[in-house]
């Protein structure tokens, strides 16, 4: 049941969304104008996910730019193809039912009815490229990169910072 209505909580959110001028001047402080300019290719509902993400980190005292920079554009490569509610809805909900489908379904060439998965799977590879390209630390490319990895145990890959903040970044995440 709590999941129900943490998602009709995302849906309305994803309708309503208008991200305010205020947190938007906060935001200027921390992204350079090149990520900002990707920051506002997000459609209004990402960038009220990723301010939720932002707001939440900085109220519990997160201050490390690279860790803001990060969560606000976890979900940037979602501009490269940019998905009406209705699609997004149903790669949360098959996610849920067929997941092993989604999984390989998100592995294809995005294009037709495959599109969506295709993008929920992909985008932060793609994001990852794009705010390199815009000139993120490789700290922050590294955090969006890997944000819906699966982390089951420390990643020796990682280093301990890195692993802890991109933890955080899951953890908040999936809480907004």
């Amino acid at each position: 049941m709590k999941e129900i209505g943490y998602r009709f909580r995302q849906f309305w959110s994803a309708l309503t969304a208008t991200p305010d001028s205020r947190t938007l001047s906060e935001i200027n402080e921390i992204l350079s104008p090149q990520l900002m300019a990707l920051f506002l290719q997000l459609q209004p509902s990402e960038q009220e996910h990723s301010l939720q993400i932002y707001r939440k980190m900085h109220d519990a005292g997160w201050t490390d730019k690279d860790l803001l920079v990060a969560a606000l554009l976890h979900d940037v490569g979602k501009i490269k193809y940019p998905l009406k509610l209705w699609q997004r809805v149903e790669t949360v909900v098959l996610k849920r039912i067929a997941p092993e489908a989604v999984k390989t379904w998100g592995q294809s060439v995005s294009n037709g009815w495959r599109q969506p998965f295709v993008v929920a799977a992909q985008h932060p590879g793609w994001g990852a490229e794009m705010a390199e390209k815009a000139g993120a630390s490789p700290l922050s490319v590294l955090l969006i990169k890997k944000h819906q990895d699966h982390l089951v145990s420390h990643d020796k890959s990682l280093s301990d910072s890195e692993y802890h903040f991109l933890k955080l970044l899951q953890t908040y995440d999936n809480e907004s």
